[in-house]
């Protein structure tokens, strides 16, 4: 893969979370700045910024089956825009420190939050009413998944534990505990039923419904910041230093290593790598990093067998 594009200019701090609208037409970032920025995808221009939050925009979803956006920050603040008219409409109140993760119910309207108040909290997306609190973890909910089989919740946490939950009841179903660091991404792979969470000392992939461990992807040694899966079985995992990681998801086998390259006038350590997505197709792959750049990256049409070759050795057969 390659950059194949470099948005710069745009947002005036860290950009540390991203989301791509159900069309594939646009896709959004939210920064440290506070800002919340929709860029067009095909051409990488700036379409429109909304404003409102007072602290990081830590957290973005796009509704499939609303013209909403849901975005959550440092400030405790949960909204929901209208992008119709591009202005807040509805505002979940009820954390009680910064929210950190969020994920979006894919069949009924609800909406889970997760933040440093350690629990993940469950609203109504239309009342705005705080439907149930998932309480358990003992630290930052870092990462959160929603689908529509059981569990219908998964979230991880900096008390290194992944908690699988039942919604119905509200409690958990299964927690595992095998990470030794704080889990900060989890994916869900598109069409299998699988999932795997990232901590800074490996990535590790989990059968559902009963989170089952299927294998470790060990290599990535620093704190995992993103993961993402396409349906092509591609993972990749993106790390505090700036460094990229693709994995192939049915074997763990790591085909490539990317080093980001911080842009002209940032120093060295502002490479990291915070939020990662694909696009709709899978095809290209949108990272937000510390130099405040969005890149985007697409497959190397030229790559041959012979330039890029799989050395892929088992550990265990």
């Amino acid at each position: 893969q390659l950059p194949g594009r470099v948005i710069t200019g745009g947002h005036q701090g860290w950009v540390r979370s991203v989301a791509v609208s159900p069309d594939n037409e646009w896709f959004v970032t939210g920064s440290l700045d506070r800002t919340i920025k929709i860029w067009d995808l095909a051409s990488g221009k700036l379409r429109l910024t909304l404003t409102g939050h007072i602290s990081a925009v830590r957290s973005l979803c796009v509704s499939e089956r609303h013209p909403y956006l849901f975005s959550a920050g440092e400030d405790k603040q949960v909204r929901c825009w209208d992008l119709e008219t591009n202005k807040t409409i509805r505002s979940y109140h009820g954390h009680l420190s910064g929210v950190y993760s969020m994920a979006l119910h894919p069949s009924i309207d609800v909406l889970i939050t997760g933040g440093r108040d350690s629990v993940a909290r469950v609203w109504d997306m239309r009342t705005k009413a705080q439907a149930m609190v998932l309480s358990g973890h003992r630290n930052t909910v870092a990462s959160l998944l929603a689908q529509s089989p059981d569990p219908q919740v998964i979230s991880g946490s900096m008390d290194k534990t992944v908690r699988l939950w039942d919604l119905r009841n509200a409690k958990t179903d299964v927690t595992l505990t095998h990470h030794k660091k704080s889990v900060r991404a989890m994916a869900l792979h598109p069409t299998k039923f699988t999932f795997a969470s990232a901590s800074a000392d490996s990535i590790k992939q989990w059968e559902l419904p009963n989170g089952n461990f299927l294998q470790n992807l060990a290599g990535h040694h620093t704190i995992i910041n993103s993961l993402s899966t396409n349906r092509e079985g591609v993972c990749v995992s993106g790390g505090d230093d700036g460094s990229m990681y693709l994995w192939d998801w049915d074997t763990g086998y790591n085909f490539q290593k990317i080093q980001t390259r911080v842009q002209p006038g940032s120093m060295e350590s502002e490479a990291g790598i915070f939020c990662s997505t694909f696009d709709r197709t899978g095809y290209r792959l949108i990272v937000g990093e510390a130099d405040k750049t969005i890149k985007v990256y697409k497959p190397d049409d030229e790559a041959t067998p012979e330039s890029h070759p799989v050395d892929y050795r088992p550990s265990v057969l």
